[in-house]
């Protein structure tokens, strides 16, 4: 294989050499060590203004050790009696629990079952008590239905839809009553006859679970159920259990454009409402961090993007604002300390520059705002000192590995604590890489696009490119921070010039940004990358033949549009589980953004790839698996039997019984599809042989 070198240095006259050597197959595609990183310290906490608590392995053996913040001197930690942590509860087996989740003070387990009612079980006697009786295959007790799973819960949940009160007394649940819901079956072509599996999945204009919100009186088993109407279209939020044990119930319009959080009385079920929110496009109902919740329980500050970026206001128990405490053309991120007594929050938030994070504080009362971080960085895990005097952090950015080091709050670094470089590091070339910004079509925006250029550039030659994206609203992936991923450094190796775009909706522009795509979601996102694209093909380094795009799920949607409706832009295309028309996706997400295809019908025509497909000139794959249910297997069909219709050429790859993330479970087909991939790109971007090691069988080892 090839050499590559660091440098020359003159050293007494003499120039010395140090060789480099390309990461290997296994490396890059195996998850064989580099060495290039190694971990950064783990700080727990501060004890006080001069110590902090830090975890340390030696030996195999894991300690906890007391620092001394300035010196950096260690001794051996004892936590007071007072501050050991409970012993954890132990799990006891229970037939067909799913779940199973024991309550904050130690008592009892929650868990459903397959009947889809809600049991609990006293820890003391093993005693189990059923807490509902009417679960059935369309009743669903305390077990998410698959929409709330997915869009409103979250993955993370595992379908549990109910909460422990934080004294253990309360249990909340969702009811949800999918009956008269559509049913998609999805084939699993298993054993001479396969089978179905049928899944109540709402498309846009469907009709969604009638959803109950119920609360358990642990101490009587009654249980009191919320004053809402069940069969009104509409969705609920994760309940939260606020510090005094007020349990707030977000409701929100199908329409999603109408946010009200109500505190429900935990003995009758009424509600009064806290906070109300209106805006002309969408409001995020799966926004978990939406209140923050002051040390003294008087009060919270509220995360909103109401006035078109994310910002901090602070409320009173009742809903009362008392003060707008950010404003500005950023958005603010997480609260890693509020100071009553100070009056001050600290905060993070990409002020200096949307690809950056940085630490500020600012007064409660909305004045005096300061930015405590330093130089051109990403920072990371800010912990603030008991006295506001120092914070522990890790900065990067894409020249600089991650270090973690003690600062004061003007930004002045006291003490380094460690560095992510690793002792390989030096080992292996890497490729520059460069964030530019490019200018939207409409003049509006500033497009962030990360480039990482091939090992040994010359600007002279032209080199194929491949854009890796995902395109979704808020999810932004170009960012000012340290890389060095192996696949990335093979295919730098290879020649390959990869890039990163972010679109208007990304999260670099705020809401504001976001808005532009309400009732035509892909429209503007697919534009701005073509401006991106545009913008390539101009540099004389960069072969406007070869430019490729790949991404899955909403990635895969942009891929798809990208080599029809921007067919003139790119020439190469791996689109992975792609949705192709979003009538075909669920109602939740897509009529957030699209409202029902009987209210936008043009939107829906004109955001499909569908409309677009007489388009396809490039090379297009088309990979899907068969049991996806999350985006359905019937995207991709639908998209191939308009090709086929319209006489174009493309390629495909099934994974049978394969879900929405491809390998996930099943080794072998991972290592087909990233065989597949590589096979994809030297073949047409390339214009190289495939390797022989990507077919050929090797012995698996652990590494």
């Amino acid at each position: 294989m090839r050499q590559f070198f660091l440098g020359l240095c003159l050293l007494g006259g003499l120039s010395l050499v140090q060789a480099q050597q390309p990461v290997s197959y296994e490396q890059a595609f195996k998850g064989a060590p580099t060495n290039m990183m190694q971990p950064l310290p783990m700080v727990s906490k501060w004890l006080d203004g001069k110590h902090y608590l830090e975890t340390r392995t030696e030996n195999n053996v894991r300690q906890t050790v007391k620092v001394n913040a300035i010196s950096g001197v260690a001794e051996a930690y004892a936590p007071p009696q007072a501050e050991k942590p409970a012993p954890a509860v132990p799990a006891i087996a229970v037939m067909g629990a799913r779940n199973q989740t024991s309550s904050p003070d130690g008592k009892y387990f929650a868990y459903t079952k397959k009947d889809n009612n809600l049991y609990i079980q006293e820890i003391a006697t093993k005693k189990e008590i059923q807490l509902t009786k009417d679960g059935n295959d369309s009743v669903l007790n305390g077990y998410a239905s698959w929409i709330y799973f997915e869009e409103i819960l979250g993955r993370a949940s595992r379908y549990k839809a109910f909460w422990w009160s934080e004294d253990g007394k309360h249990l909340a649940f969702m009811r949800f009553d999918e009956s008269g819901m559509p049913v998609f079956p999805i084939y699993v072509a298993d054993g001479q006859h396969g089978y179905l599996e049928n899944n109540r999945y709402p498309k846009p204009g469907d009709k969604n679970p009638d959803v109950r919100i119920g609360i358990v009186n642990i101490e009587t088993g009654a249980t009191t159920w919320a004053d809402f109407n069940e069969k009104e279209d509409q969705y609920f939020g994760t309940p939260v259990w606020t510090p005094a044990g007020q349990l707030w119930i977000s409701w929100m319009n199908r329409g999603q454009d109408q946010l009200k959080v109500y505190n429900v009385d935990l003995n009758s079920g009424a509600k009064s409402l806290v906070y109300e929110e209106a805006q002309k496009t969408w409001i995020d109902l799966d926004d978990t961090d939406r209140f923050e919740f002051l040390p003294s329980g008087k009060g919270f500050i509220l995360r909103s993007d109401v006035s078109g970026w994310k910002h901090f206001y602070l409320h009173d128990m009742s809903g009362k604002r008392l003060a707008t405490l950010t404003s500005g053309d950023f958005t603010v991120g997480a609260i890693h300390k509020i100071d009553e007594k100070a009056k001050r929050i600290y905060f993070d938030a990409r002020k200096e520059n949307s690809a950056r994070t940085d630490l500020y504080s600012v007064g409660m009362d909305g004045k005096n705002m300061q930015r405590h971080s330093f130089g051109d960085y990403t920072f990371r895990g800010m912990t603030i000192s008991p006295d506001n005097k120092y914070f522990i952090t890790t900065y990067s950015n894409l020249q600089t590995p991650p270090t973690t080091v003690l600062a004061d709050m003007k930004g002045k670094v006291i003490r380094e604590l460690g560095t992510s470089k690793g002792k390989g590091a030096d080992m292996y070339a890497q490729p520059k890489r460069e964030l530019v910004r490019v200018k939207s079509a409409d003049g509006l925006f500033d497009l962030p696009v990360l480039i990482t250029y091939p090992i040994g550039f010359d600007p002279a030659k032209k080199y194929p490119v491949i854009i890796n994206i995902y395109g979704g609203p808020n999810a932004g992936t170009v960012y000012d921070t340290y890389r060095a991923n192996p696949t990335e450094i093979w295919w730098a190796q290879e020649g390959l010039i990869q890039v990163a775009i972010d679109n208007r909706s990304s999260g670099h522009f705020g809401k504001k940004g976001m808005n532009f795509i309400h009732r035509q979601l892909g429209k503007y996102e697919i534009e701005d990358y073509m401006s991106a694209a545009g913008w390539l093909r101009k540099q004389p380094w960069v072969a406007s033949d070869r430019i490729g795009i790949t991404g899955g799920s909403f990635g895969g949607y942009m891929t798809a549009m990208a080599l029809t409706y921007g067919s003139d832009y790119f020439t190469h295309g791996i689109a992975n589980a792609s949705v192709t028309d979003w009538s075909l996706y669920d109602t939740h997400y897509t009529e957030r953004f699209m409202d029902t295809p009987a209210e936008n019908p043009e939107g829906y025509k004109v955001t499909s790839v569908m409309t677009y497909a007489d388009r396809l000139k490039g090379t297009l794959r088309i990979v899907h698996g068969t049991t996806d249910d999350n985006v359905h297997m019937q995207n991709s069909v639908q998209l191939i039997n308009k090709l086929q219709d319209l006489g174009k050429p493309f390629e495909m790859m099934i994974y049978p019984n394969e879900r929405h993330g491809i390998g996930a479970n099943v080794r072998a087909k991972r290592e087909h599809l990233v065989s597949e991939n590589a096979s994809f790109f030297y073949k047409h971007l390339l214009n190289k042989p495939v390797p022989e090691v990507f077919w050929k069988k090797t012995e698996r080892k652990a590494f």
